[in-house]
């Protein structure tokens, strides 16, 4: 008989608990597998030996996790030292634990990477299920995670650009998180269902950020539209890489970003003389279980069951990666392919170029095309009367 662990790293998603079904409901399937363990509080929880067993849970108990946020194990941001790799190694024979499996982001992925490398000899078999909102895990075509959190910010940008329209007095400045990758702040285009829509401008980490532009921009569209919402990264740079606000804390690849939000709309007030106020739905993004992606929850599923049938027949220093398959009628389908883990580790994936407009303060069509499918659901169309009155001239 053989064991199965299974480790959270880093923030949580709105799916990262699917996956954990994913990985319960898989191993039913195996009569040589035993006990399904969780690491209670992450790679800490290995080293102190805190685990639960989550196979002996009714199947009513386990598909609460679904729809459960956070993570229901526990995470943590531990620094791993040469030393505790060997000890983890120790850990998992005395568990007689043959398949560990490790759900996180890019750290989570190098760490996967390295406990491979210490059980390599022992017959145990490591492998990686990604996860992360902010979608900068290399080579698979996007992660468990983001979808969801890009279906939050598109529906909150959308509401709040319908309530600005509703009162055009003010600029909405919203702070998407993402680190040094936009793919967040870039999936907020998808709030738009006509022109004119929110979000009217979009600042992404990869560009440098210029102040003066930036002021160009929302003055332009202020004195065109009245109210103007623009989208901007937690990560803005200016050209000579240093972050637009200061981090007030930094610890290794942890970063807690300033206000930069709260930056740009005292800076709008300050300069041109124009009402502003700043949004920073920050951990709600992750959390949200009513704007969770029905895609993000069913890929997250799968990424569950597909590592453990990977450690299963055999495979090792390996992650789940998604393959978009390209369908003659448009339709979304992808297939999973397993990534060796080297290709990964700590190997951040930004938005690419051909996703950013020429000025910097946008995307472009063929990335709301990318990603529109993820979300699984359409952001609705809202009812204005007062468009329907100026279409008409102003009478009836």
């Amino acid at each position: 008989m053989a064991n199965v662990l299974v480790v959270h790293g880093g923030g949580p998603t709105a799916v990262i608990n699917a996956s954990l079904y994913g990985v319960l409901k898989e191993a039913k399937e195996y009569q040589e597998i035993d006990h399904v363990y969780g690491a209670i509080g992450g790679s800490q929880g290995i080293l102190e030996e805190r685990f639960l067993d989550l196979s002996g849970f009714s199947q009513e108990r386990q598909e609460l996790l679904l729809t459960t946020p956070g993570t229901a194990i526990g995470s943590s941001r531990y620094a791993l030292e040469k030393e505790d790799y060997e000890a983890m190694a120790a850990v998992f024979r005395k568990y007689d634990i043959k398949y560990v499996l490790m759900n996180g982001g890019n750290g989570t992925m190098d760490t996967c990477g390295k406990i491979h490398r210490a059980c390599r000899e022992s017959g145990i078999r490591v492998v990686g299920i990604p996860k992360t909102v902010d979608n900068d895990i290399a080579v698979t075509d996007h992660a468990p995670g983001f979808p969801s959190a890009a279906r939050y910010i598109a529906q909150t940008v959308a509401e709040i650009g319908v309530d600005v329209k509703s009162l055009p007095i003010h600029v909405s400045i919203v702070e998407a998180m993402g680190r040094n990758a936009g793919w967040i702040t870039a999936a907020s285009v998808l709030a738009r269902k006509k022109p004119g829509d929110a979000p009217h401008l979009i600042y992404l980490p990869e560009r440098p950020f210029c102040e003066e532009e930036f002021l160009d921009d929302v003055k332009r569209l202020y004195e065109e539209k009245g109210g103007v919402v623009a989208v901007v990264s937690e990560g803005l740079r200016r050209s000579d890489g240093e972050p637009i606000v200061p981090p007030v804390f930094r610890s290794g690849r942890s970063v807690y970003y300033g206000d930069v939000s709260a930056y740009l709309a005292e800076l709008v007030i300050k300069r041109l003389g124009i009402k502003a106020r700043s949004e920073k739905p920050g951990l709600c993004g992750r959390a949200s279980m009513a704007l969770q992606s029905p895609v993000d929850r069913e890929e997250a599923v799968v990424a569950g069951r597909e590592a453990l049938k990977a450690a299963v027949r055999g495979e090792s220093g390996v992650m789940v990666g998604f393959v978009r398959e390209e369908m003659k009628d448009q339709s979304y389908r992808m297939k999973i392919r397993m990534i060796p883990i080297e290709e990964v580790m700590l190997c951040e994936r930004v938005l690419p170029k051909e996703y950013q407009n020429h000025r910097g303060n946008d995307v472009t069509e063929a990335f709301a095309e990318w990603c529109r499918p993820l979300l699984g659901v359409e952001i609705p169309e809202y009812l204005d009367f007062q468009e329907v009155y100026r279409e008409r001239g102003g009478t009836e």
